[in-house]
């Protein structure tokens, strides 16, 4: 570092002004460091500076200090960097981390001598106007985004409580609780962190549902968004351990994530945005590497999405016309999954335009993958989170000028402290760091020792998950048919509100909304009645007419009294074929394939038992 005679209390940072990409640099850092820096064109300011040459003013830009001490090039951009507000750091590697200092020069060198083709490129990255970016319009929209995923989840999940965890459900709640008392001891309330615990009834589990709709109102209207966003995340957090076997699907996992870094967002947005992007990232990339590492043929040959349409949990309408497309288009169409899930989620880590394209492109994915098939709130959960990939500048082109005008000029009304700020990034790095030894786990099968004992601690709170959904293609389609009896002769089908059953009913949609003993009974179909105990209490509340099981379902063939029989069947379904669906008017072929439980009354042990409190609590515990 040099000297010069310096006029100014400010440092001044000296560029090339005929050079387009010094240019454009220099105006993008006096935005970041605002007044704190003088920028000059060496053409106005070289008179003032004769002890430093034309050609070095040409060659590299010029930082001047107060007290005269000048540094060029690598080392003047990091010292014009450090009066911005967390960009010090550079300056810091730069002058303490060995070879830092050889590297950076090398590559400001190397940039220099092809300033026009590095201008090219910056603008076409960055955009042509291109500012510090600011998050209050991209926080904003989140939090009202994940306000109405929270209120879909609870109203779903609470008009179907009594019947799936009720006393007269499926899976009562306080035979559970009993259950984890037994096995758990004093420790059940870290294990299981929930509500619950303060009372189990009907009441309690209707208070929770609706109690998290109203939160989820509040929280749309901007009102107390803080203790919204914690109430939330506590009450969902318990009905994911009080929902049991019908609370283990990603999403809530990805939903109960997601709302705590929406809490921790409400504090500091440049943190939480940065959590968004790594949690968007983990999932998408998760989700394309679990295909390869599964061994999946289907996914190998990408003959994966021949099958999809017609297997998955519950197709709509259109998964139907989309499963009849030459075998090229859907081989095709499994290749740009694979784009979208590897290759792009690595745009997420680059400069602002390829990050939109990452975003454009998962938007597309989630919208094809919701007008095929009935994900709940799932891909709109994945769709607010790429509100995180871009910027204030990049959505106020599309949301109406009125309310980014507003979001502008609105004051901040929740201040945070240094307190909260030290919780939010102590937060912040818990869960990157055990994220990234899950996400290290998953290719080299094992998580780190030191990982492991802070996710053992942090686990039952779930707010770090690891992700990874469709990694085994179904080829084949089995449903289950659950029928009932008064004589053991004659049976009559109970119909399902969504799953498939009748050949002829259209697949519905129900977007929102997921009906959880619909998606159960597809995955109880892929296995035994051994491996879903709760089927069986689910035969005994239908031998018993319960009323809120009972609302589960799509009707009731024995509206008068409970059948004395009933049995399950194992039907094998496929998609019909365009000809068969213009002569007979069925959407689905079906052939009998067997007997999935057999018939049995109230007096039979089998149906009338429940699962044993240790398989309860161990599948609770590995969501699927």
């Amino acid at each position: 570092m040099g000297t010069a005679d310096a006029d100014s209390s400010r440092p001044i940072l000296i560029y090339d002004g005929d050079c387009g990409f010094c240019t454009y640099w220099a105006r993008y850092w006096q935005k970041l460091t605002q007044d704190r820096v003088n920028y000059q064109p060496y053409q106005q300011a070289a008179s003032r500076f004769p002890q430093i040459s034309i050609k070095e003013f040409q060659r590299a830009v010029q930082y001047i200090a107060p007290d005269g001490k000048t540094a060029s090039a690598a080392e003047a951009s990091f010292l014009t960097l450090s009066h911005a507000r967390g960009k010090g750091i550079w300056l810091a590697l730069y002058r303490n981390l060995p070879g830092f200092a050889a590297v950076s020069e090398w590559t400001y060198a190397f940039i220099a001598s092809h300033r026009p083709a590095f201008h090219r490129l910056s603008l076409l990255l960055w955009g042509h106007d291109y500012a510090p970016p600011s998050f209050g319009l991209v926080s904003w929209l989140f939090l009202r985004g994940i306000a109405l995923i929270y209120l879909a989840a609870f109203v779903s999940f609470g008009v179907q409580a009594l019947g799936l965890i009720g006393s007269h459900g499926i899976l009562p709640l306080p035979e559970f609780i009993d259950a984890i008392k037994q096995v758990f001891g004093v420790q059940r309330y870290w294990a299981f962190p929930m509500v619950f615990w303060l009372a189990s009834g009907d009441s309690a589990i209707q208070a929770a549902c609706w109690a998290g709709a109203a939160l989820s109102l509040l929280l749309l209207f901007n009102i107390l968004p803080r203790l919204c966003l914690l109430l939330l995340y506590a009450l969902y957090l318990s009905l994911f351990y009080a929902g049991q076997d019908f609370m283990t699907f990603q999403w809530d996992l990805l939903l109960l994530e997601a709302g705590f870094v929406g809490l921790i967002l409400s504090f500091s947005q440049r943190i939480g945005i940065w959590l968004l992007r790594w949690l968007i990232f983990r999932f998408m990339f998760l989700s394309g590497a679990v295909k390869l590492l599964s061994g999946d043929p289907t996914w190998r040959n990408l003959t994966a999405l021949s099958y999809h349409f017609q297997t998955q949990p519950l197709p709509t309408p259109l998964a139907w016309y989309v499963d009849h497309l030459p075998l090229g288009v859907l081989m095709a169409a499994t290749a740009v999954t694979f784009l979208v899930e590897l290759v792009l989620p690595l745009f997420i880590f680059c400069p602002r335009r390829l990050r939109f394209v990452a975003a454009f492109g998962f938007f597309l994915l989630q919208i094809c993958i919701s007008l095929t098939g009935n994900y709940n709130f799932f891909n709109l959960l994945t769709m607010t989170l790429c509100l995180a990939l871009f910027d204030d500048a990049a959505l106020g082109t599309v949301v109406p000028q009125r309310l980014a005008l507003w979001l502008q000029q609105r004051k901040p009304i929740l201040e945070t402290g240094k307190i909260a700020l030290f919780v939010t990034g102590s937060l912040a790095l818990l869960i990157v760091f055990v994220s990234s030894g899950q996400l290290y786990a998953t290719f080299n099968g094992r998580v780190p020792a030191p990982v492991m004992w802070v996710e053992y601690g942090v686990g039952p709170f779930r707010i770090v998950n690891t992700y990874g959904v469709f990694a085994v293609m179904t080829t084949e389609r089995q449903e289950i048919i659950i029928e009932g009896s008064d004589d053991a002769v004659r049976w009559k089908e109970y119909a399902f509100k969504y799953k498939p059953g009748d050949v002829t009913r259209r697949p519905p949609w129900n977007i929102p909304h997921q009906p959880r003993l619909d998606w159960q009974m597809w995955f109880a179909a892929l296995g035994t009645p051994d491996n879903n105990p709760w089927f069986s209490r689910l035969l005994r509340r239908l031998l018993q007419n319960s009323r809120e099981v009972i609302a589960l379902l799509d009707g009731n063939p024995f509206p008068d009294k409970p059948p004395r029989y009933v049995r399950a069947l194992l039907y094998d379904y496929r998609f019909s074929s365009p000809e068969e669906k213009d002569s007979k008017g069925i959407w689905w072929d079906r052939k009998l394939s067997g007997l999935y439980y057999p018939a049995v009354e109230l007096s039979t042990s089998r149906a009338s038992g429940g699962a044993p409190p240790s398989k309860v609590i161990e599948e609770i515990m590995h969501p699927q």
